[in-house]
C-alpha cells in the first residue's frame, strides 16, 4: 500500500496544516452556535429531534451544521493519520501524534453528546472548549514533527528563555480556563428564550465580574510574560523564529486585551465575545507554537556549538582580469 501511495514528507507536511488550520475552525464554529444561543438547537442527540435532518429553524440549523462540519473534520483527521502510516520514511512519532487526533475528536462528539443531554451544564461547556485545546497540542506538535527529520534540529542551550516559554504555554492554558469560566457564568450561556440553561454562580450575582476581574490579570501576567520572553530570546539572538512567534503572539495579547476592553464596556455582545473567543484560540495556537519554535533543550554541561571561524567560511571569489571576465561572457 505504501509502495502504490506514498507520501513524502513535504505532502504529509501540508497534511498536518491542514488538520491543524480544520482543528481551528471547528472550535470557532462551535462558539457561534453558543453565542447565537443555538447550543440547544438540537435537544438530541445524534440526531436532531428524532430526524436524520433538523427542521427548518435558525438554531437547529447552526446546531446540526455545526455538526456536520465536525463530521467533515473527523475525515480530515482520520486522512491524517492514515497518510502517517504511507509516509515514507515511516515515523513512529508521526503515527502516534496522528493518532490521537481522530481519537480527539470522537471524545469531543461524545462530549458534545453529553452536554446537550446536560442542557448546557456549565462545567459540560468548559470541558467541551477545554479539550478543543487539548487536541489543537496534539495538532501543533505533529505539525512541528513533521518539520523536521529527527536530529535535524540542533538542542537549545537557552535554558532560560525555553523554560519561560514553556511556562507561558501552562499559564496560557490557565487563562483560558478561567475565560471559559467567564463565559458560563455571563449571559451568553447557549440556549434560547425559554431554555432553563444553568450558568456557574458561586459568587451569586458578583460571579462573573469577580471571574472577569482575575481573568483580565492572568491574561496582562500572560502578556508582561510574553514581552519577556521575547526580550531574552532577541538579545541571545540564539533561535530567530522563536523571537518571531513571540512577537506575534504579543501582537495577538495587545489585540485580545483591546478586544476585552471594549466587549466588557459594550455589556458583552455576542459578535465582541466571538472575536474574543477568536483571538484567543489563535493566540493559544501561537503560544504553543513558540513551545515548538524554542525546541528542546540541551542536556546540562553540553557545550554549545561553536560559531562558524574564518577557516570555514567560503573562500572570497578569485579577482579576475577584464579579459577573462570578457571571455566568460
Amino acid at each position: 500500500m505504501r509502495a502504490r501511495f506514498p507520501v513524502t514528507p513535504r505532502r504529509y507536511l501540508t497534511i498536518a496544516y491542514v488538520a491543524l488550520g480544520a482543528l481551528t475552525v471547528i472550535v470557532l464554529t462551535g462558539a457561534a452556535v453558543r453565542l447565537t444561543d443555538s447550543g440547544l438547537g438540537c435537544p438530541d442527540w445524534p440526531r436532531c429531534y428524532g430526524k436524520a435532518l433538523p427542521p427548518l429553524s435558525l438554531h437547529s440549523v447552526i446546531e446540526f451544521g455545526n455538526r456536520a462540519f465536525s463530521a467533515v473534520i473527523g475525515l480530515l483527521v482520520v486522512g491524517a493519520w492514515l497518510a502517517s502510516f504511507l509516509r515514507v520514511p515511516r515515523r513512529r512519532d508521526l503515527i502516534v501524534l496522528s493518532t490521537l487526533l481522530p481519537l480527539g475528536v470522537v471524545a469531543q462528539a461524545v462530549l458534545g453528546g453529553f452536554t446537550v443531554r446536560h442542557d448546557l451544564a456549565p462545567g459540560y461547556v468548559m470541558a467541551h472548549f477545554g479539550l478543543s485545546m487539548v487536541i489543537l497540542v496534539a495538532a501543533v506538535a505533529l505539525v512541528f514533527r513533521a518539520r523536521y527529520e529527527p536530529g535535524e534540529r540542533a538542542p537549545s542551550h537557552d535554558r532560560p528563555t525555553v523554560w519561560l516559554v514553556r511556562f507561558l504555554a501552562v499559564l496560557g492554558a490557565v487563562v483560558i480556563f478561567v475565560g471559559t469560566a467567564a463565559t458560563a457564568a455571563g449571559p451568553h450561556a447557549g440556549g434560547s428564550r425559554g431554555q432553563l440553561i444553568h450558568r456557574l454562580h458561586f459568587k451569586g450575582a458578583h460571579t462573573l465580574v469577580w471571574v472577569i476581574h482575575r481573568h483580565a490579570t492572568l491574561a496582562a501576567l500572560l502578556g508582561i510574560g510574553v514581552i519577556l520572553a521575547w526580550f531574552l530570546a532577541r538579545r541571545r539572538g540564539e533561535n530567530r523564529e522563536l523571537g518571531d512567534s513571540l512577537m506575534v503572539a504579543g501582537i495577538l495579547m495587545a489585540s485580545q486585551g483591546l478586544v476585552g476592553s471594549v466587549q466588557y464596556e459594550l455589556a458583552l455582545p455576542a459578535d465582541m465575545v466571538w472575536v474574543h473567543v477568536t483571538l484567543a484560540t489563535v493566540t493559544w495556537v501561537a503560544l504553543l507554537w513558540c513551545v515548538g519554535a524554542a525546541g528542546r533543550l540541551a542536556p546540562r554541561g553540553a557545550a554549545p556549538p561553536p560559531p562558524p571561524s574564518s577557516r570555514d567560511a567560503a573562500p572570497p571569489p578569485a579577482e579576475q582580469s577584464p579579459l577573462e571576465a570578457l571571455a566568460r561572457r
